[in-house]
């Protein structure tokens, strides 16, 4: 998820009761909900960097307990009045989990078994940047100053409620576990269907940012992919709408190609890589390999992706990241 959404649910969370747990709360629920994106200092590094290091070691559950001590830690430089570290460490510790544990419903992912496990983890169910969970944070935000407004127009005086916080957290949950089930109604309808003959080896949906029942729908058979991008369950499913990718054979160029260090970072976090080979203007004989991932685009406009430039001998003549 966007950083905004991570810092609003900890505002949430303060006002929902943990600013009565711990007297700096909210500014503990801001940092911790946002501590495990220190990792995105990885872009300086450039772009293999971030693909092999955002969403791996700060998101996983063995750096939870850890990025909490440090958050904690840091506020009781800040705010040396009535500090408790037991409090203000339990406060943390659940303000650092909400990250990690929201980027697993996207389609981006965490490795949250890192170093054990390799695995990804991403449940396809909400979109990076959710416009709805940003406009239900944000009224939850933006709700006791208007009520406070209102209140002091009428020479009333108002008391801060958690009642409305823990409505919009409420909401949020109903939101998310219906966003869920539509999700798992996507993956059965387009694992009921044949493409090309054959039943599919492996389906995903992928959500949209604006409409919960428009769906982006990935199917893999023996020797292809396809991407239908207008999947919506309120209306007919077409399983010859999409577009269809065949896997290429492996070859040398394909092989070299795996070599090169962008390639190998970039084939560690795509889920659904497609291969495209073209023939290169120049030199005469070089070719264009490009891998990308349906999950983010088809080809030629996914980002991430990973394209070289190879000569008529497999030498490496220009290679790059998309990210």
């Amino acid at each position: 998820m966007d950083n905004i959404t991570h810092t609003l649910v900890g505002v949430m969370l303060s006002r929902a009761g943990l600013n009565r747990v711990s007297p700096h709360a909210t500014l503990l629920l801001v940092l911790a909900a946002n501590a495990p994106d220190v990792d995105l200092a990885a872009r300086f590094a450039g772009p293999e960097a971030y693909l092999r290091y955002h969403h791996v070691a700060t998101h996983s559950l063995i750096a939870i307990p850890v990025l909490a001590l440090l958050v904690a830690a840091l506020v009781r430089l800040l705010r040396r009045k009535n500090f408790s570290w037991g409090r203000a460490y339990l406060v943390s510790l659940l303000g650092v989990a909400t990250n990690p544990f929201l980027d697993c419903a996207n389609s981006y992912g965490v490795r949250l078994l890192w170093p054990f496990s390799g695995q990804w983890f991403n449940a396809d169910f909400l979109p990076t940047l959710d416009i709805w969970i940003l406009a239900l944070l944000a009224a939850g935000l933006a709700g006791p100053w208007l009520s406070r407004m209102v209140s002091s127009e009428m020479g009333v005086k108002s008391k801060p409620s958690r009642g409305a916080a823990i409505a919009v957290l409420s909401l949020l949950g109903a939101y998310g576990f219906g966003r869920f089930l539509l999700h798992q109604r996507a993956i059965a309808v387009l694992d009921s269907r044949m493409y090309q003959g054959e039943v599919p080896r492996r389906v995903a949906a992928m959500p949209t940012a604006a409409n919960p029942f428009q769906w982006v729908g990935l199917v893999e058979g023996q020797a292809f992919l396809e991407r239908l991008p207008d999947m919506n369950l309120l209306g007919e499913f077409n399983p010859a709408g999409g577009s269809v990718y065949y896997k290429p054979d492996a070859g040398s160029v394909i092989d070299r190609a795996r070599q090169i260090p962008g390639f190998q970072a970039f084939l560690g976090f795509a889920q659904w890589p497609v291969w495209t080979v073209t023939p290169a203007p120049k030199p005469e004989g070089g070719v264009m390999v490009e891998v990308s991932d349906l999950r983010f685009g088809p080809p030629g406009v996914s980002v991430p992706a990973a394209e070289v430039l190879l000569d008529v001998g497999g030498q490496v003549l220009k290679s790059s990241l998309r990210f």
